[in-house]
């Protein structure tokens, strides 16, 4: 099998994998928001996520501190969008809108800015393939809001949460686009370590101001446990297996696999909360699956035909 083929297959399987642990976070935001303000919430999880992965990374960041230091800008731009802001905007909206319109708003805008912004900044020239595959993962997630009804659609409307989301979606897609351009000097596991410590350095002044005039955290088993969740599984796990899709299928094509999540939190919903699924949940499944297939297709390069000599010129 072809060098480029194991990319493909490695880094799909390795996008789908990220997905799924992080379409539980919509759900997870949402539970705890009586118990931790957001940006205690995300400072917590990312201050986490740097002690667990601290000792993995340490040797890396001693042996690269000069190249990181070098691109310090770059990886600060990294760590506002990705880390900062991305799950901060999320856990604030988490406090005015539903689970489902988290994932599903998020979800279905920032694969549109990712796809748009590398194009602008990168040149990536999507083929046709990609764009059919945009239009119908965008159609399956606009069923799934609609609930198959065209009334429902035209009704909808953005409420405050929604606007935090999408907020949240722009920032993750300029995230998608930076790490595109990842120095190769910086391994994965130390590129993590650095934006995780840079971004929860960032969160660390609205962290203290949250304390003292925002909303108190209520200590429990419950938050601890889903802190341990966030910190190692939908921090370090997720954006490893994400940030390397990235190097092997690029920003524009990776993205599309966040359609996925509302798919995976309509299951994990059914399972861990009871909810009933759907005919129409199932139709808008498999119609983003199926613009995923296609996005990820590339056309067979047409025969070349060996030029004929001319053995009478």
């Amino acid at each position: 099998m072809p060098a480029t083929k194991n990319n493909t297959y490695t880094g799909i399987l390795l996008a789908v994998l990220a997905v799924v642990i992080w379409s539980g976070n919509f759900i997870v935001s949402r539970g705890v928001t009586n118990y931790i303000g957001p940006v205690s919430l995300a400072f917590y999880r990312w201050l986490m996520a740097t002690v667990i992965i601290a000792p993995f990374a340490w040797k890396k960041f001693v042996a690269e501190r000069k190249t990181v230091s070098f691109n310090w800008k770059y990886l600060a731009w990294v760590s506002l969008t990705g880390i900062a802001l991305f799950n901060t905007f999320v856990y604030i909206a988490g406090h005015y809108t539903t689970a489902i319109n988290l994932a599903l708003i998020g979800t279905t805008s920032s694969p549109i800015f990712a796809t748009i912004l590398a194009v602008i900044f990168l040149r990536e020239k999507p083929g046709m393939f990609r764009i059919i595959g945009i239009v119908t993962c965008v159609g399956g997630i606009l069923l799934l809001i609609s609930k198959g009804s065209w009334q429902t659609l035209v009704n909808f409307h953005f409420s405050t949460g929604d606007l935090w989301v999408l907020a949240g979606a722009f920032a993750f897609a300029i995230y998608n686009v930076l790490v595109r351009k990842k120095p190769a000097q910086i391994s994965s596991l130390n590129f993590l370590f650095v934006i995780f410590a840079m971004g929860a350095a960032m969160l660390f002044p609205f962290f203290l101001a949250e304390q003292a005039w925002g909303m108190p955290t209520q200590w429990s088993w419950q938050v601890l446990a889903v802190l341990l969740y966030l910190g190692a599984g939908t921090s370090v796990a997720a954006f490893l297996c994400w940030n390397i899709a990235i190097q092997k299928l690029g920003a524009g094509r990776t993205v599309l696999f966040g359609n996925l999540i509302p798919i995976f939190s309509t299951l994990e919903a059914v399972w861990l909360l009871g909810e009933e699924i759907t005919r129409i949940h199932i139709i808008g499944g498999v119609v983003v699956i199926g613009g995923l297939a296609l996005a990820n297709t590339r056309p067979r390069p047409l025969p070349v035909v060996p030029e004929v000599m001319d053995i009478d010129r």
